[in-house]
């Protein structure tokens, strides 16, 4: 029965939204080719740079599809070959900023960054062009079990180099922003000895699915990308458009804190402070960038209605655990802290803790469940388990039942 239920809050809040075309999305794919700079590489763009040649249209940056400083009939050729998968070499814009002339088919890969590798695979790409992983990613033996014997590089940001430059790879793809110094430095080191790097964080929800769509096109997977991006774009769209249409209302006013030490606020720029706002919160340090700890003083000062916690245990993933006592165990240490107990937040017991392991790349199924939690009369019929189960089944290929295993929030919501 519980099984049917879900498919039907499935149907009602992810397929009817999940038709929408992609030029309804609101970024710009960063892929040269791209000449109208929409969010698609299509007969639109050949005839932009015609129109270019012409000298009717504006010269644009990714109208240069072959990347040779010139914009003529060359650019044609390669966009007409873009769109058919023909392409021998493509150039895109990374998140990290860098201009990447990818050598395609790539056929031997190293992904650092688990985040990336979990998109890859909603993508459905082929595990055997996979060569190397990151330990984490081999640490995680329920949610990437065919990875658990794959050779591991160590640390996503701070690999083994001289394993990695060994495997005689087509490309490594490492993280964007986070631990970008260290990044920086296995960039510059991999591409001295000649390997092509390309660096994507696939967890924000800002450029998410321009990452996902720059993988569509990286690995010849425009149509999964598109199909990913259809059940995406319907379960947050729903989300969306609710919390608009109830726009009259005041937003809560939400504590988020990071795992890790107390007060660890997360502020503009961050995922966690992206997530709170997608769900139709007012983070109440959204008038600070990035990660800080400030004092109780000031939690108790700007008094949140809601109560967010990161929940972080080494080792404790989600999908590994079934007993939910240590989240709980979260929710009471912050619940029960003097310094807050007049706090609105505590006060009227609105407060949750939700696994870091959702606030990443599955940052959509955090927004639904942060959405029910901020409106539950609104989101009465919302299901985040629902989509976090049909994430999992159709997109992950994974055979895991979340009625019967795992623990990723709490308190739980029905």
């Amino acid at each position: 029965m519980r099984a049917a239920i879900l498919l039907l809050l499935l149907l009602m809040s992810c397929a009817p939204l999940a038709i929408i075309p992609a030029a309804a999305a609101d970024y710009t794919l960063d892929i040269f080719g791209n000449a109208n700079m929409d969010d698609t590489i299509d007969e639109d763009d050949i005839a932009y740079v015609e129109g270019i040649i012409k000298g009717t249209n504006e010269r644009t940056e990714l109208a240069d599809a072959n990347y040779d400083s010139e914009v003529d009939e060359d650019d044609i050729t390669r966009i007409e070959q873009i769109i058919r998968g023909e392409e021998k070499q493509l150039t895109i814009i990374d998140t990290a900023g860098n201009i990447v002339t990818i050598d395609k088919p790539l056929e031997r890969v190293a992904v650092l960054n688990w985040n990336t590798l979990e998109a890859m695979r909603s993508l459905k790409l082929e595990k055997e062009k996979i060569i190397c992983v990151s330990k984490s990613t081999v640490g995680k033996e329920k949610f990437f079990p065919e990875f658990k014997d794959s050779p591991n590089a160590g640390s996503g940001w701070s690999p083994d180099t001289e394993k990695i430059i060994e495997l005689d790879l087509d490309a490594v793809f490492l993280y964007a922003t986070h631990f970008k110094t260290s990044c920086d430095e296995v960039q510059e080191k991999l591409e001295d000895a000649f390997i092509t790097v390309v660096r994507l964080d696939c967890f924000k929800p800002e450029n998410y699915l321009e990452e996902v769509s720059e993988l569509g096109y990286i690995f010849d997977k425009e149509e999964e990308a598109d199909d990913f991006s259809g059940f995406y774009e319907g379960c947050l769209n729903d989300i969306k458009e609710r919390v608009e249409d109830n726009s009259k209302n005041k937003k809560p006013k939400v504590y988020f804190e990071s795992f890790g030490e107390p007060y660890k606020i997360c502020g503009e720029g961050t995922a966690p402070h992206q997530i709170v706002e997608a769900a139709g919160g007012k983070n109440i340090f959204g008038d600070i960038s990035g990660y800080k700890v400030v004092d109780s003083e000031e939690v108790m000062m700007r008094n949140p209605e809601v109560i967010v916690k990161q929940g972080y245990a080494r080792g404790k993933y989600g999908y590994n655990v079934d007993d939910v006592t240590w989240l709980r165990d979260i929710r009471d240490e912050i619940a029960g802290r003097p310094e807050l107990a007049n706090v609105s937040a505590v006060k009227d017991e609105r407060g949750y803790v939700i696994l870091k392991e959702l606030t990443g790349g599955k940052h959509f199924i955090a927004i639904a469940y942060m959405a029910k939690w901020f409106y539950p009369d609104l989101f009465e019929d919302l299901d985040p388990q629902a989509i976090h189960q049909k994430y999992l089944t159709e997109f992950q290929g994974l055979d895991y039942d979340l009625d019967e295993q795992g623990v990723f929030v709490y308190p739980e919501v029905i």
